[in-house]
């Protein structure tokens, strides 16, 4: 029976790469096809392949602890995914299936591994992911029905203002700052939510005029946003705002002088914090060489590249690592124990879907007919592509640490919640623009017919 089990542990390593691999060739290959239609094959095979990988972890993780609950909570999550991508192809026929299901593929492994870091962590997660399904399943349709949302634009900015200040007013104090609150026993971290409100705010603030005052009016009050987040010293989040913001006037004007003037500006910003912040000078030094402070601030960036290095291509398997050795791995770091104990491969694949995703919401945008929704589609994408790209570029060491999660996988209800928002989001806007299509294609069918009848005319007018 050991020896059973040691070749299924072994060999299940190599049948999830290869699962994971062909998964991610597919998610390419979709754009090989336009519309909906031709890609349900390719939608089935990726659907197939997720429940494969998920449950191999899963019967891998039981012959691991032989705690049977972990296979009956595997079929939960099974059923509830299941479940949300079924009700989705029946509820809108018309949205992207890609979207769904690297939503549905991110959040499965995002259980695994915290099944293997924190059994109780993984449980709340999966209660407040099923909570966030529902909430996915019916944004999609507001989005398209309520079209007077181009006009809250000071909404959005009061809203997320206030939000970031009650942060920094009544925030619990965690590592130096103050990111979150607790209300009843619920900790909120409105950081996340006002980054969807704030890509709102943009969009609707300059997609009517984008001439130099509205930029400079709409720049006070991302300023304001940022700002509050430096004081809470959300610096991860407070970059983030930054960022999206330069990139969405720049789409909004096309004009290069804002991006130039971002770079500087970002750069004296950043120079700036560090002379002022004593944590980004940690941070930093942490960044630079981590082994002279590895007793201190350079730790969980020191585990962190040992576990990636430990886990070599296919990984040391679940329970076979050590990533509760890395600070904070659960929220921070969690690419790190994918990397350590389902390997580098599989990692790398990682990157690749969240890639695809950002390439489908960048593809969505583009073929939006009105500005409002555009802007809306690319900026969702960029906040969430830097995001990724902090988190793993933190773990990494390839940038300094800056304390964000990964979407869909890392703990973190507000995380989760927010992502699936965003995702649901873009669904709505991908069914505003097959309706847009849907409407040109009409019009061009009936200016097809009249000129077919003013043709018909015309030869029965010279045959007389």
């Amino acid at each position: 029976m050991q020896v059973a089990q040691v070749y299924f542990e072994e060999l299940s390593k190599y049948f999830i790469t290869v699962c994971m691999a062909l998964y991610t060739y597919e998610c390419f290959a979709v754009f090989r096809f336009h519309g909906e239609e031709r890609r349900n094959g390719i939608y089935v095979r990726q659907n197939i392949l997720m429940f494969f990988i998920h449950l191999t972890c899963y019967f891998y993780i039981y012959l691991e602890t032989g705690e049977v609950g972990q296979l009956f909570f595997a079929v939960f999550q099974q059923i509830v995914l299941y479940a949300a991508i079924v009700l989705f192809h029946m509820l809108y026929p018309k949205g992207n299936r890609l979207i769904l299901n690297n939503m549905c593929l991110l959040l499965g492994v995002g259980f695994v591994v915290l099944t293997r870091i924190s059994y109780d962590k993984a449980i709340r997660q999966f209660i407040i992911a099923t909570g966030s399904l529902i909430i996915f399943l019916l944004l999609p349709h507001l989005i398209r029905k309520l079209r007077f949302l181009k006009s809250l634009t000071w909404i959005y900015a009061l809203v997320g203002i206030a939000a970031l200040t009650a942060v920094l007013i009544l925030g619990q104090d965690v590592n130096g700052s103050k990111l979150s609150f607790t209300v009843a026993g619920v900790t909120f971290q409105p950081s996340e939510a006002v980054k969807i409100l704030f890509v709102f705010f943009v969009a609707s603030a300059l997609y009517q005029s984008s001439g130099f005052f509205q930029v400079f009016t709409t720049a006070v009050v991302a300023a304001a946003h940022v700002i509050i987040l430096v004081v809470s010293r959300d610096l991860g989040s407070a970059l983030i705002f930054f960022v999206v913001y330069v990139f969405m006037v720049y789409l909004a004007t096309g004009n290069g002088l804002y991006v130039i003037a971002g770079a500087v500006g970002g750069s004296g910003a950043a120079i700036l914090a560090y002379q002022v912040f004593q944590h980004v000078q940690t941070r930093v030094q942490a960044w630079r060489d981590p082994w002279s402070v590895i007793d201190s601030s350079g730790y969980q960036i020191t585990q962190s590249l040992f576990a990636i290095s430990n886990g070599g291509l296919f990984g040391l398997g679940l329970y076979k690592g050590n990533p509760l050795s890395i600070p904070f791995v659960e929220a921070d770091m969690i690419f790190s124990a994918v990397a350590e104990e389902l390997g580098i491969f599989f990692a790398v694949c990682l990157i690749l879907i969240c890639i695809s995703c950002f390439t489908m919401f960048m593809n969505i945008a583009s073929g939006l007919k009105e500005k409002f929704y555009r802007l809306i589609a690319f900026g969702l994408g960029i906040t969430y592509i830097f995001q990724i790209f902090l988190t793993i570029g933190g773990g990494t060491k390839f940038i300094p640490l800056t304390g964000v999660t990964l979407p869909l996988i890392s703990y973190g209800g507000s995380s989760i919640l927010t992502t699936m928002i965003m995702f649901a989001v873009i669904e709505g806007l991908y069914i505003i623009r097959q309706e847009e299509v849907a409407a040109m294609k009409q019009m061009g069918r009936k200016r097809g017919r009249k000129r077919g009848r003013i043709i018909n005319e015309g030869e029965a007018y010279d045959s007389e």
